[in-house]
């Protein structure tokens, strides 16, 4: 699931708004769940070669910045294991709501692998085998899912018909991993191919379940009250991180509940934890008061890369940021205006791509950046 802001207002412990979380160019996250107003999807989006773009002076880790894809809402690319390949989704083709397809590292061979039916979110590819797993909401409708009523607020609608599938890497052999009622969905696998970790309410919370890569097997890992949730193994599998939102008041903890009555989630401040591949050893690694998400550890097993708005009084910019695993040492990497999130580095660590708003020919327009990683 992605974020994509809107044009609601909350405000976080230090009072500083999560208002549009960028008033409007991102309409609706992570997630996928919870589409808002989304970009047009007529506009014109071309596919690679990739344009070498500057990036901010400030940007040190950064170099040889290269944009991949050009026009409409593209997000959450990952590598495949031999980090050859990318996997990203897109409301690119006309399409309403996200699909998911793959392109080589400088944005040409774009192929789509979903069915094209209904929304998708949070692709990944199977290590091990020449498969990959992305969830979608396509056995529920063929049509795009509902959004949550704007006027309530900013919301991710968790959507029941949210399930995670397997197939092979045309998007052939359409396999359904999870049969259980309630939102499945942010799926990523381990390093070995044998597990897939994911968000699942089907114990009526938003919380963090690992399951054999066959969808057998599935056991709980988190159990506090709030979402857990967009987690990842780390390159090594011996480590999960993840991020959360845990009600701090009575009163925070009746409207989480109220809301997840109606299959949304608010998400007015979020934390980065760690815990082992088990579930053990849970801990916090970001105190920031902010709506920080999407980490992704780094192959030195040492650091963290997370997007978060904590910069920003008004809490509608996002930037890249690198913590320790202790919550030390924290760093600003991006410095563009606007929009940067979902981070992975490369097998190597000698890759990072993320996506951003930066170099937008229209508003609401989200793209694919890869650059080479200075440590």
């Amino acid at each position: 699931m992605w974020w994509r802001p809107s044009r609601s207002s909350t405000r976080d412990r230090g009072g500083r708004l999560l208002a549009s979380l960028l008033a409007g160019l991102l309409p609706g996250l992570l997630l996928a769940a919870g589409l808002v107003a989304s970009a047009d999807p007529r506009a014109t989006a071309r596919d690679g070669p990739a344009v070498l773009r500057a990036p901010d002076p400030r940007e040190g880790h950064l170099a040889k910045l290269r944009q991949l894809t050009f026009g409409g809402q593209n997000a959450e690319a990952y590598f495949s294991a031999d980090g050859r390949r990318l996997i990203f989704q897109s409301t690119r083709d006309g399409r309403r709501c996200d699909q998911i397809y793959t392109m080589a590292l400088d944005g040409s061979d774009l192929r789509l692998v979903s069915t094209g039916q209904g929304a998708t979110t949070c692709g990944f590819f199977f290590p091990d085998r020449p498969q990959l797993l992305y969830a979608s909401t396509h056995l529920g409708s063929p049509d795009c899912p509902p959004r949550p009523d704007p006027r309530q607020g900013y919301a991710w609608a968790l959507h029941p018909a949210y399930d995670l599938f397997s197939a092979n890497l045309d998007g052939s052999g359409l396999t359904r991993l999870t049969e259980t009622p309630g939102y499945d969905a942010e799926g990523a696998v381990s390093p070995d191919g044998r597990h897939i970790v994911f968000t699942s309410m089907r114990d009526g919370d938003p919380e963090i379940y690992v399951m054999d890569a066959d969808g057998r097997r599935p056991r709980r890992l988190t159990h506090a009250v709030g979402y857990d949730g967009g987690a990842f193994f780390s390159p090594d599998g011996t480590m999960i991180v993840y991020r959360a939102f845990h009600p701090r008041t009575e009163a925070e903890r009746r409207a989480y509940e109220a809301d997840l009555a109606r299959n949304v989630f608010r998400p007015t401040w979020l934390e980065i934890f760690v815990m082992d591949a088990d579930g053990r050893n849970q801990r916090q690694v970001t105190h920031l008061g902010a709506a920080s998400f999407a980490p992704y550890l780094h192959p030195n097993g040492r650091q963290v890369i997370f997007a978060s708005n904590a910069h920003d009084p008004r809490g509608r910019g996002f930037a890249l940021y690198l913590v320790n695993l202790d919550g030390s040492g924290l760093e600003r990497v991006t410095f563009a205006e606007g929009f940067a999130s979902f981070p992975m580095f490369s097998p190597d660590g000698r890759t990072l791509v993320f996506t951003s708003t930066r170099h937008a020919s229209a508003p609401r327009e989200f793209n694919i950046f890869i650059a080479d990683w200075r440590p």
